[in-house]
């Protein structure tokens, strides 16, 4: 596959499987990856707490967020090839549903409307 910029889900779920059965010899157990993407949301989570919040950086800590979030988009695209499931589709029905469920509950909220910066 032609590594590039622009990748589809599909792509990235396609790639996640070839590397996984390949270099990778086999899935971890769903249970497994579940417990790995909860350590990744860790991961982001220490990022953006001292980022935006108020922890300060440990001695030798580093923030590469875009690695942490890709660590996830793997993670992700693992257990969606383990439960059959397209993120393409699954995708597309999200937003159908949030277009449909959500399309003025965000306008009418104050707390949104407010500056609270």
């Amino acid at each position: 596959m032609n590594h590039t910029d622009d990748i589809t889900l599909a792509q990235m779920q396609h790639t996640v499987h070839e590397w996984i059965t390949g270099p990778g010899v086999r899935y971890f157990s769903p249970l497994t990856n579940m417990a790995i993407l909860a350590e990744e949301t860790g991961e982001v989570a220490r990022i953006m707490a001292r980022r935006h919040g108020d922890q300060s950086w440990k001695n030798g800590e580093h923030a590469d967020l875009a690695d942490e979030l890709a660590d996830m988009l793997w993670v992700i695209s693992a257990i969606a090839n383990q439960e059959g499931i397209s993120l393409t589709r699954a995708f597309a029905r999200n937003l159908q549903k949030k277009n449909i469920r959500d399309i003025d509950r965000h306008r009418s909220n104050p707390k949104l409307t407010d500056s609270h910066d």
